[in-house]
């Protein structure tokens, strides 16, 4: 609604659009008490319409009024715009709008996530990590970098578009991310923003002009890891090992679609962040059983990742993988790479792959320090509740 309406009013409109569709949806919440209307986006969409057209009424200016009105989509009749593929087109238009380069990189997240997926401001700020007025300076920001500099609604052709598209893949893997590890304190696995995250990244790969390999890699990431969100808790909302996950629960359709679209994704021979990043997770789906996992093969993938991008999470999962294989010394030699202040919020990670090492080498006291270390860091309950259990396992092996 946000997109097409944008479309209609122009992006420089979008915080009164903004406005009309917060109305409408309280509205309808009144309205709908006694059962909802035959046609529930048509009521929507019309009476987001018109409460737009209520609020633009009320500008003080006739001028102002009149230069609103001149950017809307006059060719294309509004109830066509919420066909299928209009919608579609509009969204498209906001992806790309929301990551244009006149943006600050550090307002483009924040834009992108407001605009695109409806995060409201403090859920902005926790996938951030940022307090709620930064995020409330950087949607202002954006906002008003959009109608100082007329920036236009529209998805940009050639050399523009493959370099905006870079930031565009950037944005639907931060939401996915959310999604699959919430930085929430009590909510480990947001279903909801993977789906939104899958959904927005369809749009890409099923548009001609947009579609390249990078999409479709980061299509198969997505597919791969949601396959199996089902395994990764428990009904308590307990974070579940990877050794004990029941892979019976892996979501064999979206598995064969990950595969699809990596067949897709790799027919130039050039690999991206997303292609590694996909071969990884695809690996622990091929797996019957975790003692089935070839270790070997993804290392050679976390090589790869890291020698395209490099990063400290790369590290710390090679080192796991090598305790996998019981060479501790190949591990601790990744370990002593990284400086665990790079994690920033994730920091607790490092001093848990550290407490696996002493754990795999029998210094059941240098492990019981570092899960102490970590404990003290992590945020997420369900993440400290699994550093307490693995840190009771430890502490069981010492009493021996």
């Amino acid at each position: 609604m946000v997109s097409v309406l944008c479309r209609i009013f122009g992006i420089e409109n979008l915080e009164h659009i903004e406005d009309a569709i917060q109305d409408t949806f309280a509205k309808a919440a009144i309205s709908w008490r006694n059962g909802t209307p035959d046609n529930p986006e048509a009521w929507l969409t019309t009476a987001a319409k018109n409460r737009a057209l209520d609020l633009f009424r009320q500008l003080k200016s006739e001028k102002e009024r009149n230069r609103y009105f001149a950017n809307s989509t006059s060719a294309i009749a509004f109830s066509e715009l919420f066909l299928e593929n209009e919608i579609a087109d509009s969204q498209l238009r906001m992806i790309f709008m929301a990551c244009h380069p006149s943006l600050d990189s550090r307002d483009q997240i924040a834009f992108a996530l407001k605009s695109i997926a409806g995060f409201s401001q403090k859920e902005i700020a926790s996938a951030l990590l940022l307090k709620d007025e930064t995020i409330r300076k950087r949607l202002t920001r954006a906002r008003s970098a959009i109608t100082k500099k007329g920036l236009v609604f529209e998805i940009p052709q050639g050399i523009a578009l493959a370099k905006r598209q870079i930031r565009v893949l950037e944005v639907l893997y931060l939401l996915f991310n959310e999604g699959f590890h919430s930085t929430k304190k009590d909510i480990l696995v947001r279903k909801e923003l993977c789906g939104e995250a899958m959904r927005l990244c369809k749009l890409l790969i099923e548009h001609p002009q947009i579609c390249n390999e990078e999409s479709q890699a980061l299509f198969a990431l997505m597919c791969f890891h949601s396959a199996r969100i089902d395994s990764k808790i428990n009904e308590a909302n307990e974070l579940i090992d990877l050794r004990f996950q029941d892979r019976t629960k892996y979501y064999v359709p979206l598995i064969f679609l990950g595969h699809e679209m990596m067949t897709k994704a790799t027919k130039s021979g050039q690999y991206s962040y997303y292609h590694y990043e996909a071969a990884i997770a695809s690996e622990h789906l091929l797996a019957k059983t975790f003692e089935e996992t070839n270790w070997t093969k993804i290392i050679y993938w976390y090589d790869k990742l890291q020698k395209t991008s490099p990063s400290p999470l790369n590290l710390l999962n090679m080192a796991i993988a090598f305790l996998e294989l019981s060479r501790p010394n190949k591990a601790i030699d990744l370990l002593r790479q990284v400086n665990p202040l790079d994690l920033g919020q994730r920091e607790y990670l490092f001093y848990g792959s550290m407490a696996e090492y002493y754990q795999a080498v029998k210094n059941y006291l240098q492990a019981l320090k570092s899960y102490d270390k970590a404990i003290s860091l992590v945020k997420n309950i369900s993440e400290l509740n699994y550093m307490q259990n693995k840190r009771k396992k430890v502490l069981k092996l010492l009493e021996k």
